[in-house]
């Protein structure tokens, strides 16, 4: 182990959340390696981390979880103890064109992933002893729920309904995305029940914050309200979603994956449920007071599209789970986190503008192709 207490794959590191969480976990554990894998597609981005790149306790890998020779030489050249697996094709739109895609890397790479530690973990002193697969997957493997606005009734209760994910429902994926996903999940609980896999699932609602790939609603919004480009709202933006700040996401995956109970699932949500149409429109008010223009400026960028196939209605998480065993809350109230999220990419136009353009695509090559 050498003068590491904990080597810690990450995959998916340069994403959005992941680089969230490589971030956390770098700073936060000093005695810890952390070995961020990413193969580098059109969402990750290695800019994303350029302030902990050249920390001593972090390593960067480029590779493909698909490759399982590859993932079978990570174990066993970092003495790999833990796994947060994140990496996974995630937009809803590009798996309706795509579900080849979506089927190869969230379902063949994370058994890439679980196969090599099994034979890793099986052959070590001490078996599965102190080891940990912790499986980051989403609130959409669900389904949807329908909206039932409550009337008056008790704490608990959604602006748009009584009902919750919670993780003993039964899944029910609509999108090529979300099926992929639920099957991933399958396959860790298939390892945990087989071979004694020390595994942890968490499903997470929507995710918002820096560094997110502005193909996303809330930095694609910003960014269009910017430069005032179209404000595109599929059917009539009555589709709910639950938001979560992404660092609130990150320390739930840090909590779960130490304290949380091998086998069991863990949902993790915002008690933040918003209608798309509404959300906009508060995303238009801050960016256009933020940028210094009059109030209701860029309502009219506002248009309404064609509803994407397979849409569901409603998602909303209950993470009363994970409060009461572990400990967790959100710590940002929407407004303050929406306030920071539209700050920083309109401070960080540079970022923006190099995703946008896909010039950080040569940051890999520029930071670590000579070293």
């Amino acid at each position: 182990m050498g003068e590491f207490r904990r080597n810690i794959l990450v995959t998916g590191g340069a994403g959005f959340i992941g680089s969230h969480l490589v971030r956390l976990l770098v700073r936060k554990y000093p005695d810890y390696r952390i070995v961020n894998v990413d193969a580098l597609t059109y969402a990750g981005n290695l800019a994303n981390l350029s302030d902990v790149e050249n920390a001593p306790n972090y390593v960067f890998v480029k590779a493909d979880i698909c490759d399982f020779e590859k993932m079978c030489s990570l174990f066993e050249s970092y003495e790999v103890d833990g796994v947060i697996h994140l990496a996974a094709e995630s937009h809803v739109d590009r798996s309706i064109r795509d579900p080849f895609t979506f089927a190869r890397t969230n379902v063949m790479g994370t058994i890439s992933l679980l196969q090599a530690a099994r034979l890793r973990w099986e052959a070590a002193e001490g078996g599965y002893s102190g080891k940990r697969f912790h499986h980051v997957s989403t609130d959409e493997v669900y389904g949807a729920l329908e909206l039932d606005l409550p009337q008056g009734g008790p704490l608990g209760e959604g602006p748009y309904g009584t009902r919750f994910f919670t993780e003993g429902m039964k899944y029910d994926p609509h999108s090529p995305y979300s099926a992929a996903k639920a099957s991933s999940d399958h396959f860790v609980r298939a390892f945990h029940d087989t071979y004694g896999m020390p595994a942890v699932i968490t499903n997470c609602s929507n995710n918002y914050g820096p560094y997110q790939f502005p193909e996303k609603l809330i930095p694609l919004f910003i960014n269009n309200i910017r430069h005032g480009k179209s404000l595109p709202v599929y059917g009539k933006g009555e589709n709910v979603r639950d938001w979560l700040y992404v660092e609130d996401h990150a320390r739930a995956i840090d909590l779960v994956f130490h304290e949380g109970r091998t086998g069991e699932t863990y949902n993790i949500g915002g008690f933040n449920e918003w209608k798309n149409i509404d959300l906009i429109r508060v995303l238009v008010k801050v960016t256009d007071r933020i940028l210094g223009n009059p109030e209701g400026h860029s309502l009219g960028l506002i248009t309404f599209v064609t509803d994407r196939a397979g849409h569901d209605l409603r998602y909303a998480i209950d993470a009363s789970k994970i409060h009461e065993e572990l400990g967790w809350e959100p710590s940002l109230q929407f407004e303050e986190g929406i306030e920071r999220t539209v700050r920083w990419y309109l401070e960080n136009q540079e970022w923006l503008d190099g995703v946008t353009s896909g010039e950080y695509q040569n940051y890999y090559e520029s930071m670590y192709m000579d070293r």
